[in-house]
């Protein structure tokens, strides 16, 4: 949760500084005249339909062919290269802890860019060239927030925020154009909530409505065409991080696996959902799953995913006091772990977790090995405190 709560508070920190410098009156100038779209070109939504669905079940190089299709008919506009961002993007998605793939996604959205502001110097109020430099940018700062480059997602921000609210007012009709500003509306609320640092940038901007934002993002769950399934995962991320509603997120969730079946990142986030539900059993029998796939190599899981599931997996036979399951779960995640130079929460708290398993089994000296190797770790979660206080008192389980 903590990486959802700081990840979101980047992002929304980046649209705060951004909103700073929109102009005002800007969306409701423009929204009037902006031209059509080959969003509405029924062989773009239906080979776009198919290359999504392919997209989020992991089938990487189905998906790129129905791009290709649809850049075929379209060249030189930004929806090519964009698609082609979106599938390194879902790359990057299923392991955030590695950066090997960020480059490949900011070169593409530096095409799309490229490209819309072609389109633009020709025709400033072009819808396409609008909603693909606003959906770049909003992309390129959700990961350079994450990467910590404040001042880069600062910038993105700054560019994608006219853009977002120009799509909205453009056409209130069609549920994929509230996306962004269902996002704006309840974060905007939200984070200065648990954030009061970040109030005093809240002055200028647009008032924002909880309720609102949720039912924006909903509709265009249930009623979009192309944005389906990242308002439903943000709906997901809503209702498990920040309004702590499980019954709320394993229905988005359960959505979410049923729409995409193939998709590691959704099977392991029900099994994370029950385990904040604290429903052991179910979680287990989910992370069981995540393994089997991941032991048959299928498309997506891969190591970042299994590294969860033995994680919670390890947790939950914890839970349940059996120790020896769950050593040997943990251990088959510390093979993962050597394998791994990144430093990661997994990390710190699998081998934190390893100490008190060696400490039920009566293994002194093996888990005052571990402790001490959290120590050397940087500190995740108060593992750091957890350790120091088992190397004096051990875990009894």
């Amino acid at each position: 949760m903590r990486f959802i709560r700081h990840a979101a508070l980047a992002v929304f920190l980046a649209t705060l500084l951004a909103g700073l410098c929109v102009p005002s009156g800007y969306a409701q100038s423009r929204a009037g005249s902006i031209s059509g779209s080959i969003l509405d070109d029924p062989r773009v939504r239906a080979l776009g339909r198919e290359g999504l669905d392919h997209l989020y079940n992991m089938e990487t190089d189905e998906a790129n062919a129905a791009f290709a299709r649809i850049e075929a008919l379209y060249p030189d506009h930004p929806v090519g290269p964009f698609l082609r961002g979106l599938n390194v993007w879902w790359d990057i998605m299923v392991d955030f802890s590695t950066t090997v793939h960020d480059d490949a996604f900011f070169k593409e959205m530096d095409v799309v860019l490229d490209r819309s502001n072609r389109m633009l110097k020709r025709n400033r109020d072009d819808f396409d060239a609008i909603f693909f430099k606003g959906a770049a940018h909003g992309f390129s700062g959700r990961l350079r927030s994450n990467r910590g480059q404040w001042m880069k997602a600062a910038l993105d921000g700054k560019n994608a925020m006219d853009y977002v609210m120009a799509i909205a007012e453009k056409d209130p009709s069609q549920a994929d154009y509230v996306f962004g500003k269902g996002i704006y509306d309840y974060f905007s609320v939200i984070i200065p909530r648990q954030y009061p640092a970040v109030r005093p940038f809240t002055v200028f901007m647009p008032k924002g409505n909880v309720e609102r934002g949720i039912a924006q993002l909903t509709r265009t769950m249930n009623e979009g065409h192309f944005i389906r399934t990242e308002a439903a995962y943000f709906l997901l991320q809503i209702y498990y991080a920040y309004e702590e509603d499980y019954a709320k997120s394993l229905e988005h969730v359960q959505w979410l696996r049923a729409e995409h079946p193939q998709n590691s990142l959704f099977h392991a986030f029900e099994g994370r959902v029950y385990i904040r539900w604290g429903r052991w059993r179910q979680a287990a029998a989910i992370f069981e799953e995540v393994i089997q796939k991941y032991d048959a190599r299928q498309n997506g899981y891969n190591d970042a995913i299994a590294e969860q599931a033995f994680y919670y997996l390890g947790r939950s036979q914890m839970a349940s006091r059996d120790y020896e399951a769950a050593r040997a779960s943990l251990e088959r995640l510390e093979r993962i772990l050597d394998r791994d130079a990144t430093p990661s929460g997994f990390k710190v708290l699998g081998y934190l977790r390893l100490g008190m398993v060696h400490d039920a089994l009566q293994n002194r000296s093996r888990a005052e090995a571990y402790y001490r190797q959290v120590l050397k770790l940087e500190d995740w979660s108060g593992a750091h405190d957890r350790a120091e206080g088992y190397l004096k008192n051990p875990y009894r389980g």
